[in-house]
């Protein structure tokens, strides 16, 4: 064997060890810190002092909370009772009917969005859709920001970021994106069933096609969204993936057509089955593969790499990049929950909330 034909082996062999070693090191790192043993929880934000907060998936029908807060390593109702206590016939103007995605807000505020439906795929109630603020040093509620001036009864208002005075949230069930104005209150909707919006490959989780309880395929539309740290640029995407860009600055302006707006969307990556993302100061886009059940990451350029990959990583929901360089991931396990697994639950408890060090720092707007 030749000198160089040895050491072109012996550089290959140590760099195979040296990413067994890192992948060793990642998995090391994937720490659990919260769990439960009976409710399912699809995302997790931290605010500043060190709270934690995530949104519930009621399991039965009028049962069980939508938000809470995390003390001594239990979820309790918040802001209170009440805002928990939905059932069906009360009014859903009041409560949360199904609160589906929750982040501190650059105000240092608690923002939930509701869709306004019990269930995946039901019809929003009158008074159901909105967005509400909570003041968390009062831990009351400070606004609520209706949505049904922008909703059908096929919409399912999914998720939500802000840029400047704006919130920007997608619709998974009537395709589009939402733009709802913070000063005002007013409601535009763009790229309203747009392809970029629309779901156009099978749901799947761990490698398949997810049913909903009639034994149908499930299409979950525009989904995930982030917005880049010099807000430039608005990421969407079908939970399905593949993840596009378009500049703000189309979403901002009331004046542009859709047809114009389409002109300037962008396919950035490859993505596929997703349960949620984030993003850092740094323009890096984190998104789960709920299929291999790795975290990926994207540089600002679209380069892709594998952040970690775990089996324990069933469903990555909604993540939060924290003060300290940390990411936290809801394993959330949706994917055998019954409304995504033809009517028939197989969530192993506990469901689990991971963190781990990723030396990033959280996107400041």
């Amino acid at each position: 064997m030749r000198a160089t034909t040895l050491a072109l082996l012996l550089c290959l062999g140590t760099g195979a060890v040296q990413a067994q070693e890192a992948d060793a090191q990642a998995q090391a790192e994937l720490t659990p810190v919260l769990k439960s043993e009976s409710l399912v929880f699809n995302g997790i934000t931290r605010s500043k002092d060190g709270r934690l907060f995530s949104p519930f998936q009621r399991q039965q029908k009028d049962k069980g909370i939508e938000l809470g807060e995390w003390v001594d390593g239990r979820p309790v109702p918040y802001p209170d009772a009440a805002w928990n206590g939905w059932k069906t016939g009360d009014d859903a103007s009041k409560a949360f009917v199904g609160a589906n995605a929750i982040r501190i807000g650059p105000d240092g505020d608690l923002w939930v969005v509701d869709k306004g439906a019990a269930e995946l795929g039901g019809a929003p109630l009158p008074g159901g859709p909105k967005l509400v603020q909570i003041d968390l040093s009062a831990n009351k509620v400070r606004k609520v920001f209706p949505l049904e001036g922008a909703t059908t009864d096929k919409s399912f208002i999914d998720d939500f970021r802000f840029h400047n005075r704006k919130v920007y949230l997608t619709d998974a069930g009537q395709p589009g994106i939402i733009v709802l104005d913070l000063d005002d209150g007013s409601l535009r909707r763009a790229l309203d069933g747009h392809p970029s919006t629309v779901s156009q490959r099978p749901l799947t989780g761990e490698n398949r096609v997810l049913l909903d309880p009639k034994d149908k395929p499930i299409a979950i539309h525009a989904d995930q969204l982030e917005v880049s740290p010099d807000g430039k640029w608005f990421y969407y995407q079908a939970c399905t993936g593949p993840l596009y860009r378009i500049e703000t600055k189309w979403l901002d302006d009331a004046g542009a057509s859709d047809t114009e707006r389409g002109k300037h969307v962008e396919l950035f990556a490859a993505t596929v089955s997703t349960g949620g993302t984030a993003i850092d100061a740094d323009g890096n886009l984190y998104a789960s593969d709920t299929d291999n059940l790795r975290i990926l990451k994207f540089a600002p350029d679209g380069t892709q790499s594998t952040l970690v990959q775990d089996p324990r990583l069933v469903w990555g929901d909604a993540m939060w990049i924290d003060e300290e360089g940390g990411l936290w991931i809801p394993a959330a396990q949706m994917n055998r929950s019954k409304a995504m697994n033809g009517g028939t639950a197989k969530i192993a408890f506990p469901t689990t909330i991971f963190r781990m060090s990723i030396g990033a720092k959280p996107v400041r707007n």
